[in-house]
Formats: structure tokens, sequence, C-alpha cells
């Protein structure tokens, strides 16, 4: 999906965000690791829609909770930081590892710098690996792994695994085909 123009925050949204980032930083962030219903509960205050068993880190920073869908078992990792100014759904048992980064604005590069959008999909049994990016209106299609340090800025599609910046396809996935894990080459 191509970015749009996202309006000016208004006064409300930006005291909303306020008292999110205050309740992150005194209640969530400092929860021991297993408090996993605790910090569902914080993020289902603030509006977003999380299974009963998913796995929101103390150290994953969600920057607007009413713009979040975290399927069962998905899981935002340590230091993961969802920038979601649009919306981000992580389907069933989609990852987010340590330290990656789902980012759903940008700017225009003209000289209005016009900040702009688009939601993050990750599907069910998606995987975005240890410090990769997933930029604004990004598809990680079921099944697909974002490499470690990968930068996707274009859609994956099912079952691939993409590296690099730019984000190439180098293999396919078993992931979500049966439930396991295995990742093997693709033909060359």
């Amino acid at each position: 999906m191509k970015p749009v123009p996202i309006p000016p925050p208004s006064t409300a949204h930006k005291l909303k965000r306020l008292v999110w980032q205050a309740l992150w930083l005194v209640l969530y962030r400092p929860s021991p690791v297993p408090l996993h219903g605790w910090r569902r509960f914080l993020l289902r205050t603030f509006g977003a829609q999380v299974a009963g068993d998913a796995h929101p880190y103390p150290s994953a920073k969600v920057w607007a909770p009413w713009n979040l869908t975290m399927g069962a078992q998905s899981c935002l990792g340590p230091h993961s930081e969802c920038y979601n100014a649009c919306m981000v759904t992580l389907g069933k048992r989609a990852i987010v590892s340590q330290h990656a980064y789902l980012c759903t604005p940008s700017h225009e590069t003209d000289d209005a710098f016009t900040l702009i959008g688009a939601p993050i999909v990750l599907e069910d049994c998606a995987w975005v690996a240890a410090k990769a990016m997933v930029g604004p209106g990004v598809t990680v299609g079921r099944g697909a792994v974002v490499g470690a340090g990968a930068v996707a800025m274009k859609d994956v599609a099912a079952g691939k695994v993409v590296v690099g910046n730019p984000a190439r396809e180098v293999s396919e996935s078993e992931l979500g085909a049966s439930g396991g894990t295995v990742i093997r080459q693709a033909d060359q």
C-alpha cells in the first residue's frame, strides 16, 4: 500500500500519547518478563486488540496502542519498536524479534517534508528477525521471513526469506506450513 499524508495530531491525540508514554515508562517497561498478561491489559486499556496468549515484552516500545492488533501467540520481542502512527497488525504466531523496527510513517522528500504513512501487516507465522526494519505499507506474507538486519520497504511474498538492504529474496521458508520452523535454500 502506498503511503498517504497523515494529518497533524490533535491536542487530544497528543495528550493521549503523553499519558500512554508515562504509563509505559512507569507500569509497562519495569514489569517482569513473564507478566505478558499485565502488558496485554495495559495495551488493551489504550485500545489495542491483543489475543490472550500474545507476548508483548516489557522493553518493546509501542508508539500508539490504539493502532495495534496482535494475533494468537504473536510476539513483540525485547527492545523491538512499533512506531505505529498507522495500524500495525501481527497475525497468529507472527514474531517481531529483538531490536526489530516496524515503522508506519515517513516523510515526503519535498520542501514541505509532509508526514506520510501506511499500515504494516505481518501475516500468520511471519517473522521479522533481529534488527530488521519493515517500512510503511509493507505486508510480510504468511510464513515469510525478513532476515536479521534486513530493510523491507516492499511487500514480502508468503513463504519467502528476504535479507539485506534493500531486502531481496534468497530462499523459501516453511514457517507455518506445518507449524515447523525449517528454512531451506531456494533453487538458484
